[in-house]
This record gives structure tokens, C-alpha cells and sequence, in this order.
């Protein structure tokens, strides 16, 4: 019901409009980044003006010219109620014209109130419906004055509201840089003016300067990446010496401590024991002193006495005193005749008492006399510790032996047995490792050290086998073959000696001297490889020889082009009347016949069929490949197993399927053979190059006229196994195989 309404109140609201009134597919409708001021906008009011689009305007161009745009702005004003702001039609005539922007709006009260007005042409029923339909804001105070601020703030007018100027963005950006100046080393534009002023410079495009600058820093990482390499081996050796200083003169620290406690234990008892014998001498001559001071004291008492008894008998009567002196007398003869021992027993002087310092002095003596070293203990060979032409060798020793150097002494281990008949070197080193240089690759050598101080040589420690790093294998480019989605490489060792085995890089680089693998394959056992790729790129291939020591360094650079089928001839199957050009691309047979050449083993050259054959890839998918001939040669095209019988005409087998050609009375004969059966096919245009097409996957082998892009024919055949091209001439000519290129469209449909 609300749709019907809406319906009448368009044809109402049309029919009140001005009947030349045009509209078109502004901003204000249909343009994507239009803004979204309407939201009541409904689908009611998309018809109407599409409605008006189709139909009155074209009415108009018929009846009358078309009238000017400044008029058909002049009644969108007029329609929306926007008469007073005069610069939007000015803005519609001409946006390029300059103006000076000054505000001249009037309040906003004044502006709603004549907006109002001038909505005043539309009946009263049909603002009713509209504003029942939710479309009434046309010409209503809100939505109009919204209308207009939109307008002014995309066209950088002023704001009503806020009454100041927004000024739009700019929309012209400056034109970007596609030229690099060489010699101001920055980048520029191609206009003619820079041009002219960098005219003398040397410019370069810019994507090319961009990738000349990868690459520099490319090289310069790793120029940065080998710097930092050898910095840290660097770093590792001071590291190993640092540790190697460190625990010798941790050694010697307690080496000398100990000596040195040992000499304070021994001064400690020395000391004791001379204090014990002078405490018992000092005695022994006090008590001997103190028995003589006694018995001197009583021989003194006893004289005394005596001295006074004769003074007491001096004064008694002569009766007395003869009775008494007879007495007095024996007394004294008998006390004189005692002998009074007079000499001193001990002598107050010390004696000179030497002391024994000789156990001392050895001690001291000991101290600068360090025992000989035990015999070092010689490290394995560890991974990736050798090149080709030197090998690092790792011992240790005892933590409490001191060392001043260490000899380590080798010799190569030849077919006899290790330690005989070979020629010994011996080098003298200050760290426990050594980088033994001017090695010969690929070959072992057995090493053995001792160690050395000042009192002697060390034992020789137990002989220990290294290998040094293989010789870099080389790479048979004449024996590449790849496809869009593989490569077949060979190479030959370049060793004497086995090795344990190979690896193989690739990098998408196009100059060898990039240095990032973007694969690598590895434990290859034998000296050939096949390795998938991705279709259509450019590979650079380095092959490494690596066993226990190591890896070799890279071999000489081959590089790859993974577009279409690549392969040469390979003489070991031509026949002798064959030669086969040195790119082993062209096969000729001469007029006059070749002397027999001598086959090689395995019978692997064809002796009935005048053939050759070519190494294709061994891989399964699609391959291609294109023969020039001469259009009067006879000659045959195809392919075959590799055990295919080479007494016999390719074609005249179940192992071969091929296309022939013979000529004769001026008449081309082309047959599709397999098993000597060839069915009737007539070729009117005849190929002077032929496109072979070999499908592993669809069992599919067709052949077409390149020049004409003529299917031929197409085998469908048993691949069980790979097969290899196979070429023909019957009589003198010549045949050009082109390979290693893309398939040409007409071929894909088959």
C-alpha cells in the first residue's frame, strides 16, 4: 500500500515539476563516494528520477535542443530549495574560474524560513504523502540546510555553522619517480624539465637501479656475513687461549701455594724442636749452677764457724785452749784437706747453635722445579673441522701438568698400515689446537702429541686419525639434461679416494657470484643427480663433495634453463658413417662412407641402422622437441627403449615408434611406423621442421609441421620404461635437432 502511494504521489510530483526539467546521474544519486545526507531515502525516489532520466530528457532532445547546463542547474536550485546560495550554480558552470570566498550567508533562521518557500510549488497532499513515506525532508529546515553544508564542505566553502573557510585537499599528487640519476644518486622524474636539468647526468631505469642496489647489498651481506664468520673463529681462538692462560696460571698459583705451606710446616717444626733443645740445655746447666751455689754457701757456713770457734779459743785458759786446739786442729787439717770444687760448671756464654736449613732450601728449590708433564690426550676429529688442504686438530691434558708447549708431529696414512713408511712433520704450538695446513684432499693423516715445561718432555700421547675435506667435484655440462620441471646433472668425483657423499645447490640467481641457495639436496651416494625444479627459470648449480672432515668447496658453476626439453646426441650410440657436431646438437652423413670405427663395450653404438640416439631426461611428463631436415633427405624421426636392437631399422620393432621419410621420382613417401606397421596417412605439405611431442603421462607420442603448425600424426604407445630420441639417415645429409625450447600453443591441445 505504501508502494502505491509512493507511486501516486510520483506521478503527482512529476506532473507538478516543469515538464523541461532534465536530470542527470550526479553526485547527489548514483556516484559510489556520493554522500549519504538523505536518510530517508527510499527506492520510491531512485524510480522516480530514473524514470525521469529515461524518458524526459529524451523527449526534450527530440522536440527541442538541448538546453544549457546553466539553466539545468538553475532548476535543480530551484527544485531543492537552495535559490539563495547563488555561487552553487557558479560552482557548476565553472569550477575553474578564480574567486575570493567571503561568507554572505544569512542567519539561520532566515535561510530555513526561505528554504521553506521555495518548496512551496508542491501540493499539500503530496507533502503529506512524502512525509508519511519518511521522504518530507526535502526542503525541510534540517535536511536542507544539510544539503547545503555537504555542498560547501566538499567544494571547500564555509561552514555555516562554525563560519569559517575548509579548504579541499589537493587532488593533483606530484608525478612519482621512474628514473634513477647515476650521478646525483637519487631518484627523479622522466618530465623534460628534470630531464634538462640532470641532462648531462647518467639516468638508469628505476626498477633496474632498484635491483643493481639488491644486488650490491646482496654482496655486501655476504661480504658482511664471511666477515662475521671470521671474526667469531677469531673471537673462539682468543676465546681457547684466554681459557688456555687462565687454567696454566691457575696451575702455577697452586703449585706455589702448596710449596710454600709446605716450607712454613717445615720452618714451623724446625722451630719447635730448636726451642725444646734450648729449654732442656738451659735447664740442666740452672740446676748445675744452683748445686754448686749451695755447696759453696755451706763451705762458706762452715769456715765461718770454724773462725769463730778459734777466736772463742784464743781467749780461754792455756789448759783449755790446749785441749781444744788438739781438737780444732784435726777439725781443719780434715776440712782443708776436703777439695772445694771453685770452677763454674756452666759457662754464662751461648753456645753456637747451627741450624740444619738443608731440607729447607730443597723445599725452595722445588718451588721453581715443576715435574714433567703426562702424556696429552688427543681429541677425535669433529664434524666440518677440516677444508681440503688443512685440518684443526683438539687435545687436553691433565688439569694439574704445566705446560709451556706442546710438539705435534704427523704423517699421511698411505696403503700401508699407520705409523710406517711415510715421511713425519712436527710443528710446535702454545695452545692445546692446531690448523695444520698444506694438506693434500681427500686423505688421511694420523697425528700424536707431547707436551714439553722446564723439566722435560711429556710421554707422546695415542695416535688419532683425521681426514682432510674432498677435492670440489666437476660438472659435466655436456652431460646436462633437464626438462620444464627437472635436470639430470653428472659430475665426476675429483678424488682419488671415495667419498661419502655429495650434495647438490641451486640458486635462482643469474650471475654465479650470487651467494643465496635456494635448495640443496643432499646424501647424494653416486655422481649424478635428478633434481626437480620449477618450470621456466634460470638455475645456477654447484655440486660439494663431503666425507668426515667436511664439505668440499663448490665446484665450477653450471647453470640450467628449465624451458622445454634439453638433451644432445650421444656419440657413444652413432653410427660409424655418423658424425655428430661438437654441441652435440647436428648428425651429418658425408657422401663418402667412414672406415669402421671400433665399437664401444656393450655393443651400444648401431652397426645396421645408420642412427644415433639422444639422452633425454629420464623423467616423466611432457617432453619437446623439433628436427630440421632437408625436405629430399631420407631420414627418420622418433623415439626408442634404450635396449632397442641396433642391427635393425627403428620402426621395424615393438621397442620404437618413428616417422620416416623417403624420396624418390620426385615424390614425398612418409610413413608412421612401430612394428613395421604404418598406417595410410598423405601428407601434402612436406615439413622442413618437425615438432615431436613425447606424453609420459597420456602414453602419447604426435609429431607436427612446425612451419605450418600442421598436426601430423600421434602414436599411442606402452611407455612401461623411459625412451630416448632416436634420429635416421639413409642416405647423405644432415639432421638439426632445436631443443630446450618452449611448446608452441598448437601443440598443448594434444
Amino acid at each position: 500500500m505504501m508502494e502505491e502511494e509512493g507511486g501516486e504521489a510520483a506521478e503527482q510530483d512529476t506532473s507538478a515539476a516543469p515538464r523541461d526539467l532534465n536530470f542527470y546521474p550526479m553526485d547527489l544519486y548514483d556516484s559510489e563516494g556520493r554522500l549519504h545526507i538523505f536518510p530517508g531515502e527510499s527506492s520510491w525516489m531512485r524510480r522516480e528520477v530514473q524514470a525521469e532520466m529515461t524518458s524526459e530528457p529524451r523527449a526534450g532532445a527530440k522536440g527541442k535542443p538541448p538546453r544549457g547546463f546553466e539553466g539545468e542547474v538553475d532548476q535543480l536550485v530551484h527544485l531543492y530549495g537552495l535559490e539563495d546560495d547563488h555561487e552553487l550554480g557558479d560552482e557548476f558552470v565553472d569550477e575553474s574560474t578564480p574567486r575570493i570566498e567571503v561568507s554572505e550567508y544569512p542567519s539561520m533562521t532566515t535561510r530555513r524560513a526561505s528554504a521553506g518557500e521555495q518548496r512551496g510549488w508542491r501540493l499539500p497532499g503530496e507533502a503529506a504523502e512524502a512525509e508519511d513515506l519518511g521522504f518530507g525532508g526535502w526542503g525541510s529546515e534540517g535536511q536542507c540546510q544539510d544539503l547545503r553544508e555537504a555542498y560547501r564542505y566538499t567544494h571547500g566553502r564555509a561552514s555555516e555553522e562554525y563560519e569559517c573557510y575548509v579548504i579541499p585537499e589537493e587532488e593533483d599528487e606530484e608525478e612519482a619517480a621512474d628514473v634513477f640519476c647515476v650521478t646525483c644518486k637519487t631518484p627523479i622524474r622522466a618530465s623534460e624539465k628534470v630531464l634538462d636539468e640532470h641532462k648531462a647526468h647518467e639516468v638508469t631505469p628505476l626498477s633496474k637501479a632498484l635491483e643493481s642496489a639488491k644486488d650490491e647489498i646482496h654482496k655486501n651481506m655476504y661480504k658482511l656475513e664471511q666477515q662475521i664468520i671470521e671474526m667469531e673463529n677469531f673471537a673462539s681462538h682468543l676465546e681457547e687461549v684466554f681459557i688456555t692462560v687462565e687454567e696454566n696460571f691457575g696451575r702455577q698459583e697452586q703449585n706455589f701455594e702448596s710449596h710454600y705451606n709446605e716450607i712454613l710446616e717445615t720452618l714451623a717444626q724446625k722451630y719447635e724442636e730448636k726451642i725444646r733443645t734450648l729449654g732442656q740445655k738451659k735447664k740442666e746447666k740452672l740446676e748445675a749452677l744452683y748445686g754448686q751455689l749451695v755447696s759453696c754457701g755451706e763451705n762458706l757456713e762452715t769456715c765461718k764457724e770454724l773462725m769463730e770457734t778459734i777466736e772463742e779459743m784464743c781467749h780461754e785458759e792455756k789448759v783449755d785452749f790446749i785441749k781444744d786446739a788438739v781438737v780444732m786442729a784435726d777439725r781443719l787439717r780434715n776440712f782443708l784437706e776436703t777439695k772445694t770444687d771453685v770452677e763454674i760448671s756452666a759457662q754464662p756464654a751461648l753456645e753456637d747453635q747451627t741450624l740444619d736449613f738443608s731440607d729447607v732450601e730443597q723445599l725452595l728449590v722445588s718451588i721453581n722445579t715443576i715435574p714433567a708433564p703426562s702424556a696429552p690426550v688427543i681429541n677425535p676429529q669433529a664434524p666440518n673441522s677440516a677444508t681440503g688442504s688443512s685440518v684443526r686438530v683438539c687435545w687436553s691434558l691433565y688439569s694439574d701438568d704445566t705446560v709451556e708447549s706442546y710438539q705435534l708431529s704427523y704423517r699421511p696414512v698411505g696403503n700401508s698400515s699407520p705409523g710406517e713408511g711415510q715421511a713425519e712433520f712436527t710443528m710446535t704450538v702454545k695452545e692445546t689446537y692446531c690448523l695444520v695446513v698444506n694438506l693434500v684432499p681427500n686423505t688421511q693423516y694420523e697425528f700424536w702429541v707431547t707436551a714439553q715445561n722446564s723439566t722435560g718432555l711429556s710421554p707422546a700421547s695415542e695416535r688419532a686419525v683425521y681426514m682432510t675435506a674432498p677435492s670440489p667435484p666437476i660438472i659435466k655440462t655436456r652431460e646436462l639434461r633437464s626438462c620444464e620441471e627437472a635436470v639430470q646433472i653428472c659430475w665426476e668425483s675429483g678424488n682419488l679416494d671415495p667419498v661419502d657423499s655429495y650434495t647438490v645447490e641451486l640458486t635462482q640467481a643469474e650471475t654465479p657470484e650470487a651467494s643465496g641457495v635456494t635448495e640443496s639436496v643432499v646424501g647424494i651416494p653416486t655422481c649424478e643427480a635428478l633434481v626437480q625444479l620449477q618450470p621456466r627459470q634460470t638455475y645456477t648449480i654447484y655440486v660439494r663433495a663431503l666425507n668426515v672432515g667436511g664439505p668440499s668447496t663448490r665446484s665450477e658453476p653450471a647453470t640450467v634453463h628449465t624451458t622445454g626439453s634439453y638433451f644432445r646426441l650421444d656419440p657413444h650410440t652413432c653410427h660409424p658413417w655418423l658424425t655428430v657436431s661438437e654441441d652435440g646438437l647436428t648428425a651429418v652423413r658425408s657422401e663418402r662412407k667412414s672406415p669402421a670405427r671400433e665399437p664401444p663395450p656393450r655393443n651400444a653404438r648401431f652397426s645396421g641402422c645408420v642412427a644415433v640416439m639422444g639422452n633425454l631426461i629420464p623423467f616423466r611428463g611432457r617432453h619437446y622437441w623439433e628436427v630440421e631436415v632437408d625436405e629430399r633427405a631420407d631420414y627418420t624421426v622418433g623415439v626408442a627403449f634404450e635396449d632397442v636392437p641396433r642391427r635393425e631399422d627403428l620402426g621395424a620393432n615393438c621397442l620404437s615408434w618413428c616417422m620416416r621419410h623417403t624420396w624418390a621420382s620426385s615424390r614425398h613417401k612418409y610413413e608412421f611406423l612401430h612394428n613395421k606397421m604404418t598406417p595410410d596417412i598423405r601428407i601434402t605439405v612436406s615439413p622442413r621442421k618437425i615438432g615431436i611431442l613425447l606424453d609420459y603421462e597420456n602414453s602419447k607420442l604426435s609429431f607436427f609441421n612446425v612451419d605450418i603448425s600442421q598436426h601430423l600424426y600421434t602414436f599411442s604407445c606402452q611407455l612401461h620404461r623411459f625412451v630416448h630420441p632416436c634420429f635416421s639417415l639413409e642416405k647423405p645429409g644432415c639432421l638439426k635437432v632445436h631443443n630446450g625450447i618452449s611448446m608452441p600453443k598448437h601443440v598443448t591441445f594434444y
